[in-house]
């Protein structure tokens, strides 16, 4: 699927990806930097009722969001992570085999460690106020 969005529709895009979703529960999110994956993450967890602020793990490497409805969010960022060991000492294999959803930035940094049936997106950057994410 195929999604072409403006910076203001990003809520509208992102609820096409949750409804989407089916039993998918971690989310890799390709693209270059400035191409959306954080703001469309806000957007995403917005949808699924996330009541925390929803900000770039950047340098946690790993927040965590609850819900409304008492559900848990990990939102990864992999971009500052070196290797597989590092990223298992930070905690994101955990994450990413919990059963929660997991929304991961910077994916390609260390592909072998995703579920097999991990969801992947990919940002593309159309103008300074156009996104395409496809699926």
């Amino acid at each position: 699927m195929e999604v072409i969005f403006s910076l203001q529709e990003i809520n509208e895009a992102a609820l096409k990806v949750v409804e989407q979703l089916g039993n998918n529960k971690v989310i890799a999110l390709h693209g270059e930097m400035g191409a959306g994956k954080t703001t469309f993450t806000n957007a995403f967890c917005k949808a699924l009722g996330v009541i925390d602020v929803v900000s770039s793990p950047t340098f946690s490497i790993i927040n965590v969001y609850e819900t409304k409805y008492d559900k848990t969010i990990y939102h990864l960022d992999l971009y500052r992570l070196k290797n597989e060991e590092e990223a298992i000492n930070a905690g994101v294999e955990d994450c990413l085999y919990s059963g929660n959803i997991c929304l991961v930035e910077w994916p390609d940094k260390l592909p072998t460690i995703f579920p097999e049936e991990t969801l992947h997106i990919n940002f593309e950057l159309i103008d300074d106020t156009k996104r395409r994410i496809s699926y």
